[in-house]
This record gives C-alpha cells, sequence and structure tokens, in this order.
C-alpha cells in the first residue's frame, strides 16, 4: 500500500494523480505507412545472452521484434522502424512509453502519435519497447509478485544495444526519450550509463523521486496503479536506492550529455477543446482532460522547473521548453518530438 502523505496537501495531489493514471490516456492517429526497408537480422547472440527471437514484418518501415532478455528471463516486443535508406550504417533513437509500457494502444507511441510518418524520411532506426508497465525502466532490487522480475536498466542499457547495432547494422550511436514516468527514467539510464546515449528528450516527467512529492508520484504509479511494491523496486523509503535513482540528487552525471527538458502548465492548451480531433466533442473526455491531465501537468511542470534549475546552478548545460499551456496528454508529446528532434538528431551526426 502507499505509505501514507503528513500533509493534507499532498493528500490532495495524490488523489488527482490517482484517478489520473488510472482514467488518463486518449484516443490518437497513427502515422501513415511507407514503402518496405531491410528486415531486422535475426542474430543468434551468446549461448544464454540477449537475442532475437523473432521478426514480423508489420508493413511499410515497421518491424515487431522479439528480443530475449537473460536478466529478466523473458522475451520483450519491440517496434522498430526501420530508415527508408538503409544503404548505410545508421544510428538508432530509443523511445519509451509512459507508466502502461506501450502495452495498450492508449499508451503506445505509435497508436498515439505520427512517429512513423515524422521518421520515414530521416535516417534513423527507432526501437519503442512495448513492455515495462509500471516498473519505471529500473533494476528492482526484488522479484515483485504482481509485477514479476525487472532488470529494466540491465536490459536498456547493457543487453539490447548489442542486439541492436549486430542486427540493424547500426552506426552504434544511440539516443533516448521518454514521456511521464519514462521521461523520469531516461534522465537516470543515462546518468548511470555514462557515454552510451549520445543525447536524452524528457518529456513531462519528474526527474526527483526521493523527496516527499517525488516519492509519492513513484508510488502512485508503481502502487496504485500497478498493484505492485516500491519495496521491492528501491528498498524502504528513504534508502540508498531512492537517493541512487534521483536525477536531479545525480545530475552532475548528466554533465556532458545533451539534454532536452519539456512540459506544459496544466492549464488548457490547443488539444485541450472540444474541437480536438481526440476529445472528439466529448464533455466527460475534455472534462478528464483539463481536470486530471491538467493536474498531472502542473506536478510535472513544478518538477521540471526544479531541475531545470538544478541543470543551471551546475553549470550543465539543457535546452528547456516550458509551455505557456498544455496537459499530461499525447498532442504535446507528439510535438515535444518534433520540437526536440534537431537536438537529438545533432547529437546523433543527422542532417535535422
Amino acid at each position: 500500500m502507499m505509505s501514507k502523505l503528513t500533509r493534507t496537501t499532498r493528500l490532495s495531489i495524490a488523489g488527482v494523480l490517482i484517478a489520473s493514471l488510472v482514467t488518463i490516456g486518449n484516443a490518437g492517429v497513427a502515422g501513415a505507412q511507407n514503402g518496405p526497408s531491410s528486415s531486422p537480422a535475426v542474430v543468434a547472440g551468446t549461448p544464454g545472452g540477449a537475442r532475437v527471437v523473432d521478426v514480423e514484418h508489420v508493413g511499410g518501415l515497421r518491424y515487431l521484434v522479439d528480443v530475449y532478455s537473460p536478466s529478466m528471463d523473458t522475451v520483450v516486443p519491440l517496434q522498430i522502424f526501420r530508415p527508408a535508406d538503409t544503404s548505410a550504417p545508421r544510428p538508432t533513437y530509443y523511445l519509451l512509453n509512459g507508466a502502461s509500457g506501450g502495452e495498450d494502444p492508449s499508451s503506445n507511441w505509435p497508436d498515439q502519435t505520427d512517429v512513423e510518418s515524422f521518421f520515414a524520411d530521416k535516417n534513423v532506426n527507432v526501437v519503442i519497447p512495448r513492455d515495462g508497465a509500471f516498473s519505471y525502466y529500473t533494476d528492482w532490487i526484488a522479484d515483485d509478485p504482481e509485477l514479476g522480475r525487472n532488470k529494466w536498466k540491465t536490459f536498456l542499457t547493457e543487453e539490447l544495444p548489442p542486439v541492436i547495432n549486430s542486427s540493424l547494422g547500426t552506426t552504434g550511436t544511440q539516443a533516448i526519450g521518454g514521456i511521464s514516468m519514462a521521461a523520469s527514467a531516461v534522465l537516470m539510464l543515462a546518468a548511470d550509463a555514462p557515454g552510451l546515449y549520445a543525447s536524452v528528450a524528457s518529456f513531462s516527467g519528474c526527474a526527483s523521486t526521493s523527496d516527499d512529492l517525488g516519492r509519492a508520484w513513484v508510488k502512485l504509479v508503481v502502487e496504485a496503479r500497478g498493484g505492485g511494491d516500491t519495496t521491492n523496486m528501491w528498498g524502504p523509503d528513504g534508502g540508498p536506492e531512492w537517493i541512487a535513482n534521483d536525477a536531479l540528487l545525480n545530475a552532475e552525471k548528466l554533465r556532458g550529455t545533451p539534454l532536452y527538458l519539456s512540459t506544459g502548465n496544466g492549464l488548457p492548451g490547443f488539444d485541450d477543446t472540444l474541437a480536438s480531433a481526440r476529445i472528439a466533442g466529448d464533455v466527460p473526455a475534455l472534462v478528464n482532460r483539463v481536470l486530471v491531465g491538467g493536474g498531472i501537468e502542473s506536478i510535472t511542470d513544478s518538477c521540471t522547473r526544479a531541475f531545470a534549475g538544478k541543470l543551471f546552478d551546475l553549470g550543465i548545460p539543457a535546452t528547456v521548453n516550458f509551455r505557456n499551456g498544455g496537459t499530461h496528454s499525447w498532442a504535446y508529446w507528439q510535438d515535444d518530438l518534433h520540437e526536440s528532434w534537431p537536438m537529438v538528431a545533432g547529437s546523433l551526426g543527422l542532417d535535422k
């Protein structure tokens, strides 16, 4: 169960977040598919090691690829978009989904944004796991009765990159980005694997995980929505693993890595209207978006401002986009994807 907060204001925030984490996720439009591209190779890998176990070409540039993770002893489904031109090695952009891990269409980059059409003319491999719900994409210290074995840091930073590089014939250079829960995770993945990622893009996340509000946010994702136990993830509240996984406290480890941070402020924005294609005149959906999605985004705004302030104090450069409006929803993350691309592309050695 989620530990009891001591202040009435925090309890109010927690109530809003619980409701939001349960209900948020609005319908989107997938990008158009493009012409065929070369299939990822099935590589054996090392005996007992990470390896591709299945590849399905679902059309255009899109492939479904299953990769076995030794650390989790499970097969992880990936969505991979190949560049139209594979005549030369290309870099890789890893995109992580939010709290639901992209396991349902309402929470998945390709189902909710134009990610497929956007990258169709860009010389980059895009890799999107469709797994990891409520895990924070971190290494848990113990298996969880509800959420199982989670060793996502090991998988994403040690097991998966060599498999992707071998299977796709990449340049060996990669960047990483994520939304919401994953927006926090990508910062620590980069901090814990210095030099692995050429850049990091974090959209609507909360870098701090160990202060009262940050810890409440983590517990709402893992416990209130996922049914897991954060003691199995990072041990007792306030313990060393909570500190070790707090990107604000570990910001110095991100020095030298190009960073892009973005968040709305929770006030209604361009997509928070009845005329929005994602709302489609649905009044309850709009109310939910404004109250719940707005409440969440007001928290990520506070978190992102605190993190940006810490980076400034340390003299660590970052590109920061504080939007004048916008809720915790996909239309804004699609914009973030587009607006952050010049920074990400530059870090990968690509034309912007």
